[in-house]
């Protein structure tokens, strides 16, 4: 049976990482200026208001996004928005993200192949957005988004960075025929979760594993907030040193698809944490191509994946902030600093 515990909200980690941000600060600044007037009003949106917390990750078809999509721009406008995804990614996050995009393709393929085409499947519907002025002293944000793909970062006060709810999918999960057969986007998020699941005597997969079915999706789905009040699953504290030690490459899979000052910073915040308070939760089945779902659910952060649909060949992850997601924890230490040195 799954044993569930609280995690009291944690004090944040407040550590600036001015180089990114000065790099997505002049990425955005450079795309905005590739566009006309009419596409930069389409392309920039004000830093308040519900836009910037309303995101997805299903098909345009089934989910009408503000920005602009990259169909709509010329060559030398697309490379300034994939400069503007590349500011906000590691080299290994961003050739996931390029992979993710161009597997539209190979589903659309699939698809008509399976007279099943209902959707465009088109690697040129994801949108870039851009909250705020990227060139001020205020907080401002950006976003790139479409099927499989939803990167949300957003800037304080010049040199902090929320990047989160950072989200990336897979349909198909394993190219099952063509010229990219056997690719894998997203092989890692499945195979150390399995590798970690194997080393489990049968008492700790008794506390793991919360479900004997997965469920159909990621259970936050696009929330614009973590609420998770029970941690289920087995706490880190319960592990050996291997099973940590696997535990936490699962963890670092996620955190690397950041900039590497961006990922030192979350890395820095696992370290200061209690990493004994990571707690790994399975649902489904245990052998591969069997529907399954893992969590883990940490002090600090929150990741789910799901891979279930289409005869479990189709990945759904995300990795977010508990209390931070959006900036919002950022945003209101900000504000309060301001308002204190105004009295």
């Amino acid at each position: 049976m799954a044993q569930t515990h609280k995690h009291a909200t944690p004090t944040p980690l407040v550590v600036p990482a001015s180089e990114t941000a000065a790099l997505m600060a002049q990425a955005a600044t450079n795309f905005l200026d590739t566009l006309t007037p009419p596409l930069r009003q389409q392309a920039a949106l004000p830093f308040d208001g519900n836009e910037r917390f309303r995101w997805h990750y299903i098909p345009v078809e089934m989910w009408e996004r503000k920005g602009i999509a990259l169909k709509a721009l010329n060559p030398k406008q697309q490379e300034a928005a994939f400069a503007l995804m590349g500011s906000g990614l590691s080299a290994g996050g961003y050739q996931k993200a390029r992979a993710i995009i161009n597997l539209e393709t190979t589903l659309g393929e699939i698809e008509r192949a399976a007279g099943e085409a209902r959707l465009a499947r088109d690697p040129e519907s994801y949108f870039f957005t851009v909250f705020g002025d990227p060139g001020g002293n205020d907080a401002w944000g950006w976003r790139a988004e479409g099927h499989h793909v939803s990167l949300n970062f957003t800037v304080v006060n010049r040199e902090l960075i929320s990047p989160n709810p950072f989200f990336f999918g897979s349909n198909p999960a394993e190219v099952p025929s063509g010229t990219r057969k056997g690719l894998r986007v997203l092989a890692a998020e499945e195979d150390i979760a399995r590798e970690l699941l194997g080393t489990l005597t049968a008492e700790q997969k008794g506390q793991s594993i919360i479900n004997a079915d997965a469920p159909s999706d990621i259970l936050t789905r696009d929330v614009p907030k973590v609420e998770f009040e029970a941690v289920e699953g087995l706490p880190a504290e319960s592990m050996e040193t291997h099973q940590r030690d696997i535990l936490m490459k699962l963890v670092h899979e996620y955190i690397d698809r950041l900039p590497d000052e961006v990922a030192a910073i979350e890395h820095r915040k696992l370290r200061e944490g209690s990493v004994n308070d990571i707690h790994f939760a399975w649902a489904g089945g245990e052998a591969r191509r069997m529907p399954h779902y893992y969590r883990l659910h940490g002090p600090f952060f929150f990741v789910e994946y799901d891979n279930t649909q289409n005869n479990a060949n189709h990945i759904h992850s995300v990795w977010r902030h508990i209390a931070d997601d959006f900036g919002v924890d950022l945003l209101r230490l900000h504000y309060h600093k301001a308002a204190h040195h105004t009295h």
